[in-house]
């Protein structure tokens, strides 16, 4: 069977108007298309699906709310895009819900945003269902793509792609998805891209001296993993750009354990890890003429005989001492070892990433993801492309304040939860500060907390992600900074 999106506008009268392509298939159709709509109230998010019209089994006529509506730079959103990602997702599932197996997509006025909007609706994660029990998964093409933006779409569909890579992985249950399987993974995501990918094993890392990463990873079963990409787009001469995933395959937050309810959504602690493997790939298929390094420290965080006690003294790979005082803030002392190892590349960027607080989660929810930054105009690129995505930033300080009060307790160097006393909170911007002081100090550093924005989603407020699944955010964000990073002024693709 065979289903079309199209998309419709809606004035401040009330009064509709079809997309380009829209258009076109009303005239194949005589007509029946305005005619069908008409007093319907199709809104944005929603959509109506009729069936029989000309060679489709279902054609899903979807809101994209007013035209030609302006970028709200107050909101750090490209609306127009943004309405096409929903309109196109919703009209997409509505299809896969009547059995639809191909879709073609009408590309509004964008026809990345379409592809995005499409691709990024219908995933779901099924793999360990009954066959018989599992969804419709449509294959997805653009209407039309002799005469539409063929290649907006494909760019569209590598962003969207990747991010479901990152869903699918921080998805995947902590039995299945080992440290060790994790690593086998990249290399099946990456070799075919051209991408190197190399995997240390536990003996390695202890030459290396990441003794603070050993270390965290001893109460597991299972042995710890480094993982080491590299993409060589650029000249030999230039600078890389690292970005450094932390990957948990499963945190329990150790002898200090985190509640039993919700516990299993921290199988998505690995989403950091996750995240770049998604982006490593987008930037090879897009063939950027940049340097990029993947850095991947896997391990789980566990409780166990071994496991890491609070008041531990841990040593890192530049020498300096860290205080456990918490085990349940693994991810911080674990990438304290890993942007130590970004050194020997000379970067001119570090970008850290993973979920490290969920204190950051009961600040802004599920409406950005916080960025530190030591640097004014990666911050500009960060925000832009945030903009672009839908997938939007927000600036988060990264003040001397909160190193200080991670360097605050005496007889340590470091300390993994920060002075409390009078000064309480602040727990994302103290995981910034502490992962920083440990980062090259010759790079511009950039650190993402992603807990509230890659983890598990109620699927009400953004209807491109389905309630209950890992979101893989903020994939598109990053691969659309480097985009830009690679390609200085260039502009995103319009409406």
């Amino acid at each position: 069977q065979k289903g079309l999106v199209i998309g419709v506008y809606t004035d401040e009268n009330g009064r509709y108007s079809l997309t380009k392509f829209g258009s076109s298939f009303n005239s194949t159709v005589n007509g029946k298309i305005m005619e069908l709509i008409e007093g319907s109230k199709i809104k944005l998010g929603k959509c109506l699906v009729f069936n029989g019209l000309d060679e489709f089994y279902g054609v899903a006529v979807s809101g994209l709310g007013k035209q030609d509506i302006p970028d709200d730079d107050y909101e750090f959103l490209n609306r127009c895009k943004e309405n096409i990602r929903i309109a196109s997702s919703v009209g997409s599932k509505a299809l896969q819900n009547q059995t639809v197996e191909n879709i073609v997509v009408d590309q509004m006025s964008n026809a990345e945003a379409a592809a995005e909007g499409a691709i990024l609706g219908l995933w779901t994660f099924q793999e360990f269902r009954n066959n018989e029990d599992r969804e419709i998964e449509p294959k997805v093409h653009l209407y039309d793509a002799s005469n539409a933006d063929s290649g907006s779409w494909i760019n569209g569909v590598v962003k969207a792609q990747a991010q479901n890579i990152a869903r699918r992985l921080a998805d995947l249950p902590s039995n299945i998805l080992t440290p060790y399987k994790f690593a086998e993974a990249t290399m099946d995501y990456l070799c075919p891209c051209g991408i190197t990918v190399v995997i240390r094993d536990r003996y390695w890392i202890e030459k290396q001296r990441m003794y603070a990463f050993l270390t965290m990873a001893q109460g597991s079963c299972e042995p710890p993993y480094f993982v080491e990409m590299a993409y060589c787009g650029g000249s030999p001469d230039d600078k890389p750009i690292v970005l450094a995933g932390m990957g948990l395959t499963f945190d329990s937050g150790g002898l200090c354990l985190k509640p039993c309810d919700g516990m299993p959504e921290f199988r998505g602690n690995c989403v950091g890890a996750a995240v770049v493997v998604g982006v490593m790939k987008a930037i090879a298929q897009y063939k950027l003429p940049i340097n990029v390094i993947g850095l991947l420290p896997l391990m789980e965080n566990m409780i166990g005989g071994l496991a890491v006690k609070p008041g531990d003294i841990v040593l890192a790979k530049n020498e300096r001492t860290i205080r456990v005082e918490d085990p349940n803030n693994a991810g911080r002392v674990v990438m304290a070892d890993t942007v130590v190892y970004a050194d020997q590349f000379k970067p001119c960027l570090v970008n850290s990433i993973g979920s490290f607080t969920l204190g950051i989660r009961k600040c802004l929810g599920s409406s950005s993801t916080p960025v530190y930054t030591t640097s004014q105009e990666m911050w500009d690129e960060m925000k832009k492309a945030g903009t672009d995505t839908g997938d939007r930033v927000w600036r988060f300080p990264l003040w001397e304040h909160y190193n200080h009060r991670n360097t605050l307790y005496p007889g340590v160097d470091y300390h993994n939860v920060g002075y409390q006393g009078h000064s309480r909170g602040g727990d994302s911007a103290l995981a910034a500060a502490f992962v920083r002081a440990f980062a090259p100090k010759n790079a511009d550093f950039v650190h993402m907390d992603i807990t509230g924005t890659a983890l598990i989603t109620s699927g009400k407020t953004t209807p491109y992600y389905r309630r209950g699944y890992m979101t893989g955010r903020p994939t598109r964000t990053i691969i659309q900074f480097l985009k830009q990073l690679a390609n200085p002024g260039s502009k995103p693709s319009t409406c």
